[in-house]
């Protein structure tokens, strides 16, 4: 018994270590014979390191499937012996971590409703608390980076040293081409802060819809992602819950085999050569860039004094919106996109209205 345990921990610490990392399973366990027919097809593809499952599935609104519960946690159980694939589960509260662990879950992940809430995340990390077992940690489900930060605080004071993050987008406004929007810049900021964690993206809860799920997979892996969570079904047409996103083990297959897959580095001299190259010529224009921000700069602290002198207001809109417009347009004739120029554009505003500020109240 003790050599099967071991082996099985060697098995999880080896799927955790592992780059790219490809957790698969439906979005929900139904019954046991989809759940281990479902590990068994994917666990013949030979690309899944970890099986996921939903136990219990938080949902909007009462009377959509909240799935199986606790007696769901057999049939993984069951799954991990007939394929030898380590399990993850999301556990909402201390109870559902407690039964987990009870039948010998992996890997256990806080969904995005429960990141949102430090309460709940609270109640979570002190059921974890001198437990040893790797907890992933999905984005909350409002754009607040402030909140997944807090949620792996809380989780890494309860003693847990392997903590991963799984970014599964973000609901806004105005968004209608994903489910939950990227917001890769989040992301990519939530990884600049934690270089040396681990992060998966879940891109069937960013598309929604299985026809864009190879597209964020790609945009991921080319971001240098450790590895995706894209959720499998038998029968995704009439899966329970999140239809619409599930595909099948033999299209996840196929998915998987159609993303190019890149890495950070390479041991060429010639390539890091070319870089070192490029990077410097970069580093050359962003100093000439903060020279030109600096006299901007100096130039606005003149025109703020000005306004003072003259009883004028800080703000001028007519002024600021043909600023817009004229970079914009010019802007896009140089190759750089209208979004990009209005947000550069705001940050450079609302910096000169600070410093304006400053001398108004002076």
């Amino acid at each position: 018994m003790q050599t099967t345990m071991e082996n099985q921990k060697r098995s999880v610490q080896d799927a955790w270590q592992k780059r790219p990392l490809i957790i698969s399973g439906p979005c929900s366990a139904e019954t046991e014979e989809q759940v281990l027919e479902t590990a068994t097809r994917l666990a013949k593809t030979g690309k899944v390191d970890m099986l996921r499952a939903g136990i219990w599935k938080p949902r909007t609104r009462p009377g959509s499937f909240e799935g199986v519960g606790t007696k769901g946690l057999p049939w993984l159980q069951q799954a991990r012996k007939l394929t030898g694939l380590p399990t993850a589960v999301e556990v909402a509260t201390g109870k559902q971590v407690e039964d987990a662990l009870h039948f010998d879950v992996d890997v256990l992940w806080i969904g995005a409703r429960t990141t949102v809430n430090p309460f709940s995340v609270q109640e979570v990390a002190d059921a974890l608390r001198g437990v040893k077992v790797p907890v992933l940690i999905k984005n909350p489900i409002n754009p607040d980076l402030e909140l997944w930060i807090g949620a792996v605080e809380r989780v890494a004071k309860a003693g847990i040293e392997q903590i991963g993050l799984i970014h599964r987008g973000f609901s806004s406004y105005g968004n209608t081409e994903f489910r939950n929007a990227p917001m890769w810049h989040l992301a990519i900021e939530m990884k600049r802060r934690n270089p040396n964690m681990l992060i998966i993206n879940d891109p069937s809860h960013i598309c929604g819809r299985r026809d864009i799920l190879l597209e964020v997979a790609q945009e991921a892996i080319n971001l240098d992602y450790d590895g995706l969570m894209i959720e499998s079904h038998i029968d995704p047409d009439n899966a329970w819950s999140d239809a619409k996103q599930q595909i099948t083990p033999e299209q996840l297959a196929g998915l998987l085999g159609e993303i190019v897959w890149r890495k950070e580095d390479i041991p060429s001299e010639e390539v890091h050569a070319m870089l070192e190259k490029m990077r410097a010529q970069i580093n050359q224009l962003d100093d000439e860039l903060l020279q030109l921000l600096s006299q901007r700069m100096k130039i606005a602290d003149k025109i703020g004094q000005y306004k003072k002198e003259n009883n004028l207001t800080i703000l001028q809109t007519r002024r600021w919106n043909e600023i817009l417009e004229r970079a914009c347009k010019k802007g896009e004739k140089m190759g750089l996109g209208r979004e990009f120029i209005t947000k550069y554009l705001d940050a450079v505003h609302m910096e000169s209205i600070n410093h304006q500020n400053k001398i108004f109240h002076g």
